[in-house]
């Protein structure tokens, strides 16, 4: 192996090329005191002596590891004590991460995600020092998340749905519309399955409407292939999709909104981004305005009617009258 100064900028991570159990097979050659060299190393690990070196710079140049060749023994060796391979280094903040990241599975779980992200988890917190990842216990205890309404899914049909949005599959499926009692076939290029506020939706064209409708996987009574693929749109972006949605629907129009919220709930209102183009304008009672841009009004109706009395309406007059129509609809009910 060259000699490379060690001002040159490093080589890019060789990933694929050098996997980190070849390294630490390497290693542990290398710190038994035999003095392996390349060609040794490729035989017994079955690789080319040109992966070896790779592995070997690696190692040396961005590891920084102690690694010399012995041109007499003809084989490489650590110039200073190595007590251990550099799996993994972490800091007290980035294991807290790692913590928060598998707590917050719980919104995967009974998914097809599931089961493969706990397992990149575990596999990382395996590879941690010891007297780091004797600490998980005790971290563990310090967070969590609760869900306060969890969607019942169908654990078939939303695999199989994910399947087919990444082979690109077209399917028939049986839906049933919210208020509808019978459902009906629809036959759709599934686009994007997303996880939007802790609740799944499908993105798919749909072949009958002739445009792109979202689906909820909830309410997907049975699923079948067609056998036929598509190929996914260039144009198609999620995040421009809804960039103007609080929610999920989109494209009905431009609405300005003003939502005026009393004293009593303006700091949950202050403490919160509810959206993109939220602007927060204070009042000298202790209140304050919520002004949206958003291109429908169904979604912000509902989040109104849920602060009570203690939000009001300033524009635009539909969605005014919608949430006073509600209000009206509910003291009317109430028995």
């Amino acid at each position: 192996m060259k000699n490379h100064d060690r001002a040159k900028e490093p080589p890019p991570l060789p990933l694929s090329r050098a996997p980190l159990e070849r390294m630490v097979k390497i290693h542990q050659a290398i710190q038994s005191g035999k003095f392996p060299n390349a060609a040794k190393l490729a035989r017994e690990m079955e690789v080319s002596t040109k992966s070896i070196h790779r592995d070997l710079e690696f190692m040396r140049d961005r590891l920084l590891l102690p690694l010399e060749y012995n041109g007499s023994r003809f084989g490489y060796y650590y110039t200073e004590e190595v007590s251990s391979f550099p799996t993994m280094q972490v800091t007290e903040g980035e294991l807290f991460a790692l913590i928060v990241a598998e707590k917050a599975l719980q919104q995967y779980r009974g998914t097809n995600f599931e089961k493969p992200l706990l397992s990149a988890i575990r596999k990382m917190e395996q590879s941690l020092p010891d007297t780091i990842s004797l600490n998980l216990a005790d971290w563990e205890q310090t967070i969590s998340f609760r869900t306060r309404a969890e969607p019942i899914l169908n654990l078939e049909i939303f695999e199989a749905l994910g399947k087919a949005t990444a082979q690109r599959q077209q399917l028939e499926i049986t839906y049933r519309k919210p208020g509808q009692r019978q459902p009906e076939l629809r036959v759709v290029d599934p686009y994007h399955l997303g996880n939007i506020n802790g609740e799944w939706f499908l993105f798919a064209f749909d072949h009958l409407r002739k445009d792109i409708r979202t689906f909820v996987p909830v309410r997907i009574k049975a699923i079948r292939p067609t056998g036929k693929t598509f190929p996914r749109p260039q144009k198609f972006s999620l995040e421009k999709r809804l960039r103007d949605s609080f929610g999920v629907h989109s494209a009905q129009g431009q609405f300005e909104v003003v939502i005026r919220f009393n004293e009593s709930v303006a700091d949950y209102i202050r403490e919160k981004r509810w959206h993109d183009s939220q602007q927060l304008s204070e009042r000298k009672d202790g209140g304050v305005e919520l002004q949206l841009k958003l291109s429908s009004l169904p979604e912000i109706e509902r989040w109104v009617l849920s602060w009570g009395g203690n939000a009001v309406v300033i524009k635009p007059p539909e969605l005014a009258d919608m949430v006073r129509k509600s209000a009206e609809s509910l003291l009317k009910n109430q028995v």
